[in-house]
């Protein structure tokens, strides 16, 4: 079961965009077979506000789409963490720029839901270790995002 905890800084986002992000991660979790207890964090914030975070923790002071903070990735000097019997194994953090994704959704001539819901799965397998820092990790992960929407049913 995936736990997800909503923050919306811009409050704009409406229940049913939660749910829809709600079910299309617990289905992206069947998708990739995890189990156990898991707990994801999604943040809905403004153009100025990500690129804060974009700039202090990426180096780009730009805006973007969505950026994701996996906590079990490890960075040099830090030491693991040891998940107790019984808690949840938290995954990390999303954040997603709601300005971004209106206008991304208007330039792809599709929804903002299927934008939203698109970046927030994004999000989500960088959580999991997927990546596209190489042309053959772009080709899986962006193969494992349209397999996903498709099942889900939230295509182009």
């Amino acid at each position: 079961m995936l736990d997800i905890y909503f923050d919306d800084e811009t409050a704009t986002i409406d229940t049913e965009v939660e749910e829809m992000i709600r079910k299309l991660l617990n289905h992206a979790a069947q998708e990739e077979a995890l189990s156990g207890e898991l707990e994801v964090s999604v943040t809905f914030m403004t153009d100025e506000a990500i690129q804060q975070v974009n700039a202090e923790y990426r180096g780009k002071d730009v805006p973007t789409d969505v950026i994701s903070f996996a906590l079990e990735e490890m960075t040099e000097g830090e030491v693991a963490i040891v998940v107790e019997e019984g808690m949840p194994t938290v995954l990390g953090d999303i954040i997603i720029s709601v300005e971004t994704t209106s206008r991304q959704a208007e330039e792809y001539g599709h929804d903002f839901n299927r934008e939203i819901g698109f970046l927030a799965l994004h999000g989500f397998l960088h959580l999991l270790g997927y990546d596209h820092m190489t042309e053959e990790d772009e080709t899986v992960m962006f193969k494992r995002q349209k397999d996903i929407l498709a099942t889900f049913g939230l295509e182009r």
